[in-house]
């Protein structure tokens, strides 16, 4: 990565270098690895990090534990390097920030919808792997991010199996409240944070995380993620709000509770209890409403390889992300098309995408440059993209996911039912 020529800030020199890459790719531009530390979790070792990188921000900022992919979205770390969350694309020699790509290229990149609801890629994904648990939080609402200058954030999870070979500590998510649980309980933990375990997750109940499955999480529902490996893609924003006062023995700053609430309300606890929506948190059929498995886009296994849908479903009557796994047998080679842009990341195999080399590495280094992380732009995804298995022995496994309303197609909550 050091031997590369940045160009961020380049304005029409960036747009000279995406048009020529798009055309010379159909569509696709390469993209490099981005990490993102968190200093209040320790990192679960599944990312492909090399050992020796896992504090390659310094221990001070903490390990890293996540990698995000196509972002254009900054990470909201204190101390954080200026492009901390900002997914670089590389252009031969020359590299440059996705959100660069996007603000020189617009609708080229994002698709004429995307870029005229929002003037952005307004969503992103990420692994999220660590050795434990993390705190019992919410993420704000678009209302209530909006009081703190900020966007709010609708997420969702998928458990890769390629990543989860080990489910380390403690692979259960706690989500929402128990049925028939009172605002005045929730207030009581608040106020019995400094007294070790505020015991919130007493008001709560854990699901086992199975991997290759998942769930879709709403803004200001309550969630303790697991250990398990995942994939997630979300909305393009940082914003959250810890409810829970001790993981694991460690300690969480009542400044994590409130960081994304306005100042003048940052000790007001009725105020705090209230950023949660309630229905949502105490529904008696959360699971019905939430959780995922994969269902097939078509019955093309015969054909030698499979699609399949793994987040799906909308969010107060908004579909705001999708996302599938496509698996290709070896030797195998197909045409995927699909209706908008995407973020692409391989996790098993190789082989090449439009002719571009891809492949999961086993190990990366923290400034090394992949094989495995693409963008697509919206034309080059309904022109139809290009996938081969070069391998004899082994699957190419690919995840991807998509910005808001492209999919009308995708399947409805609970659809694995059917």
């Amino acid at each position: 990565m050091n031997t590369l020529n940045d160009l961020t800030n380049a304005g029409s020199g960036i747009k000279e270098f995406v048009e020529s890459a798009l055309e010379e790719t159909g569509g696709l531009l390469r993209l490099a690895p981005c990490w993102v530390p968190r200093s209040f979790l320790q990192p679960g070792s599944r990312l492909k990090l090399h050992p020796d990188d896992t504090y390659a921000f310094g221990a001070n900022r903490g390990g890293i534990d996540e990698r995000w992919f196509a972002s254009t979205t900054e990470a909201a770390n204190e101390g954080r390097v200026h492009d901390e969350g900002l997914s670089y694309c590389v252009v031969g020699k020359q590299r440059f920030t996705l959100r660069d790509a996007v603000a020189a290229c617009g609708s080229t990149l994002v698709g004429e919808s995307i870029w005229s609801q929002y003037g952005k890629w307004p969503v992103y994904s990420k692994f999220f792997d660590n050795m434990g648990p993390i705190p019992h939080h919410m993420h704000q609402s678009e209302e209530q991010a909006k009081l703190v200058g900020q966007e709010g954030k609708p997420e969702s999870y998928y458990f890769p199996p390629q990543h989860n070979n080990v489910g380390n500590n403690f692979p259960y998510t706690f989500f929402g409240l128990e049925p028939g649980t009172t605002k005045t309980q929730v207030r009581q933990c608040l106020e019995n944070w400094n007294k070790g375990d505020n015991g919130i997750l007493d008001l709560s109940k854990a699901y086992r995380l199975k991997p290759g499955t998942g769930w879709l999480v709403g803004p200001c529902l309550l969630h303790a993620p697991g250990s398990l490996c995942t994939y997630e893609p979300q909305w393009g924003s940082d914003v959250f709000g810890m409810y829970q006062s001790l993981v694991e023995g460690r300690h969480v700053p009542w400044d994590l509770l409130v960081k994304d609430m306005p100042r003048e309300k940052h000790q007001d606890l009725d105020f705090i209890v209230d950023q949660l929506d309630w229905e949502a948190n105490v529904d008696p059929d959360f699971k019905d409403n939430h959780y995922l498995e994969p269902i097939p886009v078509q019955d093309t296994a015969s054909e030698g390889y499979v699609d399949r849908w793994i987040v799906y479903g909308k969010m107060r009557s908004k579909q705001y992300f999708t996302a599938k796994e496509l698996t290709v047998d070896p030797g195998v080679k197909c045409r995927i098309r699909d209706l908008g842009a995407y973020g692409l990341i391989c996790t098993q195999g190789k082989g090449t995408i439009n002719g571009q080399p891809l492949n999961s590495p086993k190990l990366i280094r923290f400034h090394e440059l992949t094989e495995d992380e693409y963008y697509c732009t919206e034309s080059g995804a309904r022109e139809g993209v290009v996938f081969e298995n070069t391998s004899s022995t082994e699957p190419l496994v690919c995840l991807r996911y998509f910005g808001p309303e492209v999919n009308g197609d995708a399947p409805e909550m609970a659809g694995y039912k059917a």
